[in-house]
């Protein structure tokens, strides 16, 4: 048990390194690259809540520095975009209007550039969750 333990922290430790670097993007003007940054690596196979609540808030802090969707999207690495949709259905179910709003509004380009596949891939997927 110590072991999982160690490893949580582990993970924790990396994400708050990783807040950091999406402070720095974002304080650059650069919220693509702080999106990426903030969905690389996301701990979606572990069921640490701790964890799970600490990369949203980093996830989330990207996703709403995003201005323009359509730009995003064409410089997001499309292997982000199953993690993003998990990301959008997240914030989704905070029932915050901004959040909401920004999550639609992702979610309707995502789903035109992606396409269902993308939706049904996150929806299906209980192993892997955000």
């Amino acid at each position: 048990m110590a072991a999982a333990e160690e490893n949580i922290e582990a993970m924790i430790l990396r994400i708050e390194h990783k807040s950091k670097k999406i402070e720095n993007l974002l304080k650059q003007s650069k919220p693509v690259e702080a999106l990426q940054k903030a969905l690389e690596g996301s701990p979606t196979n572990t069921r640490d809540q701790r964890c799970k609540s600490a990369n949203w808030i980093v996830v989330h802090r990207a996703m709403m520095a995003i201005r323009d969707v359509d730009g995003m999207l064409s410089s997001l690495d499309p292997e982000y975009y199953d993690i993003l949709m998990k990301y959008l259905y997240r914030g989704l179910a905070t029932g915050d209007r901004p959040t909401c709003d920004q999550c639609l509004r992702i979610h309707e380009k995502l789903t035109e550039k992606a396409g269902l596949g993308c939706i049904l891939r996150s929806l299906a997927d209980t192993v892997n969750t955000v």
